[in-house]
């Protein structure tokens, strides 16, 4: 790895812990009607969310160029290059490396969904963001989603060990520098997926939680097996107290805090913040 892509990912991860507590904003195309509370005023949600520190924050390069001005530099950029939806109405290279590079970000992000008749289209929007970005010094984090597709108007995200297994291997090969899949939901198989991965895995922030603490204990059973952080969304920008709810995921991510801990720490209670209108994929 050279020293300009080397220098990006240590400021990502840049705690001592030597994991990652990133927030996500970036789903846009996920929502066909009607924007839950935390994404109908971005920018304020930005402030709420950075006032909290998380380790980095990924957007869409529309916001980060309208939005982001405020943070410039205090916290790293992600820039996701592509919107898609679980069944594939829409899949669609919106960022070049060029684009991420001119916005100043410390990565780029390239979410894709495998299984299904597109993976190769997906693997090779993969793969083509790999090679324009590594000859600008920036890393790939691939955020990798398998489905199900029992027909056309029944398509699913599948957390299957089998399947997540193949979303990381889908990863690998296609060169990422960071790789972040659902949790499997069993610490065991999780663990046996990460010791196959030779760069960083982190979790998604998880499915749809009905509480804080339930978003909190998904996460610590992947944590255990050795995840090395998560981007999470919905449950930190969709709760009453973003802030707070970020607080709660670094104190379990970075100082090995229990979920009971974290919430203390945090100064919330599971029923105190509650889960908001939910993305499709985080």
């Amino acid at each position: 790895m050279n020293l300009g892509k080397r220098i990006r990912l240590q400021r990502i991860f840049s705690h001592p812990s030597g994991r990652l507590c990133s927030v996500a904003v970036d789903h846009f195309i996920g929502y066909q009607k009607g924007l839950p509370t935390g994404l109908v005023n971005v920018p304020r949600t930005l402030q709420e969310l950075v006032a909290g520190r998380p380790d980095a924050v990924t957007m869409l390069k529309g916001m980060a160029m309208t939005a982001w001005a405020p943070y410039a530099g205090k916290v790293p950029l992600v820039i996701s290059s592509v919107c898609f939806t679980p069944d594939d109405t829409v899949m669609e290279l919106v960022a070049t490396a060029e684009e991420v590079a001119q916005l100043g970000a410390d990565a780029m992000a390239v979410a894709i969904g495998v299984r299904g008749p597109n993976e190769g289209r997906y693997l090779k929007m993969l793969c083509t963001a790999v090679e324009q970005a590594s000859r600008l010094n920036i890393p790939v984090f691939a955020h990798i989603y398998p489905r199900s597709f029992s027909s056309s108007s029944n398509v699913t995200i599948v957390h299957d060990p089998e399947n997540i297994m193949w979303a990381v291997r889908c990863g690998i090969e296609c060169g990422a520098d960071v790789i972040k899949v659902p949790f499997t939901g069993d610490a065991e198989s999780y663990r046996q997926i990460v010791a196959t991965c030779p760069v960083p895995l982190i979790a998604a922030g998880g499915p749809k939680c009905n509480s804080l603490e339930e978003a909190l204990e998904l996460l610590a059973r992947a944590i255990s097996a050795g995840a090395r952080g998560a981007t999470i969304g919905r449950n930190i920008w969709g709760e009453r107290n973003p802030a707070g709810a970020l607080k709660a995921f670094k104190a379990l991510i970075h100082d090995g805090c229990t979920p009971e801990a974290a919430l203390q720490s945090a100064g919330v209670s599971s029923g105190e913040i509650l889960v908001g209108a939910q993305a499709p994929l985080r």
